[in-house]
Formats: structure tokens, sequence, C-alpha cells
């Protein structure tokens, strides 16, 4: 489980390196280097608008790798992704800016940052099945949770060589050229992360699937008419977790940087610090999943998301460094307390069959509903010379929303569904026996 588990870690951290280095660059110097016609608001929506578009392909990327994982394994997922988002990436550090080529530099950047959305949507499902299939019931939330810290493992290798890369080069040194050095490296990570793979064993449910022939002929069809309710619920639920992570680590560095003056070492700082909290606790809110079951802990980091979210814009406008990394923390604690548990129970909430597909779009259908909106809507409620305070409503209303839906899922953890009906149980027959005895 070790082995399998780091190698999904693994990859994970590669493809949302690979995904937050674009969201980085957006925040910082996509706008002037692809729109430089627009205003600086102007020009930093755009730069969102194409960070936007990879949250809209990752639903059809889960769909297109969803039907490969259900019908032909998990391991070619695994593999196939990660050699797409890496691919993509490289290529976006090579695109020219509008000053060489024109509207086609902003067309390009379009194409690949969809493409990465692509090949991220496919990740997830196949990292978070290779862990959780393999894994023992009772213990399934914390292996599971290895895939779910490769988000934070990967924004901070993203950021932490955009931190080196700002502090020791020139604005000028940094704007020509500085910022294309983490998407080159993304093909050295990509390399890296197909060798660890390369050894991967297929899940012992989807062989279970093969040998019986009972694999689904087209998995998102069976999903979208069986379980359409679920997987907008699921969408639902996690676009919290998505809107607050990118309210943090994406809006909070443009808003910092351009509104407040803050040095943008300083506030790449910042958000690292609160990242690399979120994702020391995520293997600690897994095991709480394991021991209370995935639905109550998610309910309770919705409504710590819902509480925080003024007191993290209030902190984040005094422009004191550890003010604003407290602000950051408490907002990715709350989102972490649902994420750590979702790569364990978004698989246990579909069939088998239909796992991959089912998982994985309901997962990404999060990101387009939190992520894909939340740094282009923070950025214009934001603008103007007073707190942002219609930042805080905007995120306290999708952490309202998501907490609605989390409260129409089942519980699905093994152990306390069973334990819950072996109360019921218990309570029949109790019942039977005073409604039989003698009066």
């Amino acid at each position: 489980m070790l082995r399998l588990a780091s190698a999904s870690l693994a990859g994970t951290a590669i493809e949302f390196y690979d995904f937050f280095v674009y969201g980085t660059a957006a925040a910082l110097v996509l706008g002037p280097l692809f729109f430089p016609s627009f205003s600086p608001l102007a020009g930093t929506l755009a730069a969102f608008g194409t960070f936007g578009v990879g949250f809209l392909a990752r639903p059809l990327g889960s769909a297109v790798f969803g039907h490969i994982g259900d019908r032909y394994g998990r391991r070619p997922v695994l593999l196939g992704s990660l050699l797409l988002t890496g691919l993509a990436t490289v290529a976006v550090g090579c695109v020219p800016s509008y000053g060489s080529i024109g509207v086609a530099a902003p067309v390009l950047l379009l194409l690949l940052r969809f493409l990465q959305g692509l090949g991220l949507g496919g990740e997830w499902g196949g990292a978070v099945l290779l862990t959780a299939e393999h894994a023992p019931e009772g213990r399934r939330g914390l292996w599971s949770s290895f895939p779910q810290a490769g988000p934070a493992v990967g924004f901070l290798l993203a950021n932490g060589l955009m931190l080196g890369l700002s502090a020791n080069l020139t604005d000028g040194q940094f704007t020509s050229w500085g910022w294309r050095v983490p998407f080159w490296a993304a093909g050295l990570l990509a390399l890296a992360g197909l060798w660890l793979r390369r050894s991967v064993e297929e899940t012992p449910q989807f062989r279970a699937l093969a040998e019986t022939g009972r694999r689904a002929e087209a998995p998102l069809t069976e999903v979208v008419r069986g379980h359409w309710r679920l997987l907008l619920l699921t969408g639902g639920a996690l676009a919290v977790g998505y809107a607050v992570f990118y309210a943090v680590t994406t809006w909070s560095l443009a808003y910092a940087t351009e509104h407040l003056r803050v040095d943008r070492t300083v506030m790449l700082a910042c958000v690292m610090a609160a990242v690399a909290l979120k994702g020391l606790a995520t293997p600690l809110m897994a095991l709480l999943g394991d021991r209370y079951g995935r639905r109550p802990v998610s309910l309770a980091g919705c409504a710590a998301c819902a509480l925080w979210m003024f007191p993290f814009v209030a902190l984040l406008r005094t422009a004191d460094p550890l003010l604003m990394t407290l602000g950051c923390v408490g907002a990715l604690l709350g989102m972490v307390a649902m994420f750590a548990v979702v790569g364990a129970y978004l698989p246990e909430l579909y069939a088998p069959r239909i796992r991959c597909t089912g998982a994985a779009v309901g997962y990404n259908l999060g990101g387009v509903l939190g992520g894909a909106l939340t740094p282009i809507v923070a950025t214009a409620l934001a603008d103007g010379s007073g707190p942002p305070w219609g930042v805080a409503v905007y995120l306290t209303g999708v952490a309202l929303t998501s907490l609605v839906c989390f409260a129409l899922l089942p519980e699905t953890n093994p152990a306390v569904v069973q334990a819950r009906t072996a109360d019921a149980d218990a309570g029949t027959v109790t019942g039977a026996a005073e409604a039989a005895a003698p009066a």
C-alpha cells in the first residue's frame, strides 16, 4: 500500500504542479504579456479567463479518461493523463508573447490550457482509485488521502520555484524569461512520474470486473442516466473546496500584489506556508473520516469555511505577512476537511463498474462550479479602494450551498454504516420484544 500510495501521490503532485504553475503565472505576469492592450484589471481578468478554461476541460477529461478507466483499467489512465498534462505544460513555457506573434499568442495559451485541463481531469480518478481499490476497508480514507495531499506538494513545488526565481531575478528578467522556467521543468517531472508509475499493478476490483465480463459498455451514459442527482450533488458539494483554495492561492496573490502593493515574494511565501500546513493536515482529517464518517467531517469543513470567509478577507486586507498567513491557513484548513475524505467518499458512492467515470466527473464538476469562476468573480468584486467584502459574501454563499449538498448525500464509511445498521436492528429487536411481552 505504501508503494502504491506513494506512486499515486507523486503523480498527482506532478499533475497539479503543472496546473498550479499556470495559476501563479496568471496572477503575476500573463496579463501584461498576452493581453497588453487591456487595462491592468482587464488583463488580469483575461489571464484568469484562460486559467478558467482548464477547469471547463476537466469534466471532459474525466469523461474521456473515466471511460478508459472503466473499460480498460485504471492503470492506462495514470500514464496517459500524466503524459498529456506534462507535454501541454512544457508547451505553455514555449509560447511567444503577444508582442512577438500577436493574437496567436493568447489563442495558443487557451488551447494548451484546455489540454492541461483534459489531462488533469483524467488524473484524479485513476490516482484515487489506485489507492481506494487496493486499501483495506478500515483505512481506506487514510490511504486515499495520499493523492489528496498531492495538490499541496505540487503547489509548493510550483510556487517554490516561482518564489526562488522571483527573489533572484530582476523584474525584467522574471517577466522576460524567468516565469517560463517552471513550465519547462514540468517535462522532467513528467518523466519522473512515468518512471514511478511504470510498474503499478491494476486494482483487484477492476480485474474482477474484467474476468467476469461486467464492465460498463458506456459508463458516462450509465452515470448520467442512473445517477444524475448524485453527480450534481457531489459537484455542488465540492465547489466550496475549489472556490476557497483558488481564492487563497490565486486571487489573493493577485489582489495583494496589485491592490495592497505587497511584494510578490512575500505573498508567495505567505500562501506557501498556508498550503504546507494544509498538506500536513490532510492525513489527520482523513483519519477522522475513517473514525467518524466522511459526511460529518465534510459538513464541519463547509461550516468552517462559511464562518471564516469574512475574517479571511479582513486579515488579507491588513497586508501584514503574519496576519495574511493566518487568514489563508484558516481558510485552507476548512476546505481540507472535505478534500481529505473525498478520495474515499466519492468512489464509495459509485459501483465499481462506473466508479472511475462517476467519481472523476463529480469531482471535476465541482472544479467548474467553484474553481473556474472564483478568480474572475473575486477579481471583479475586489475592484475598488475599499475592503473586498463582496468576495467574502460570494465565498460564504458557495460554502452554504456546498453544506446543503453534503447534507443531502449519504454516509458511505463501511464501519459507520454497519454500526448504524446494527443499532437500528438492535432497536427493532428490542421494540418487537417489548411489544410481545405480556402486560
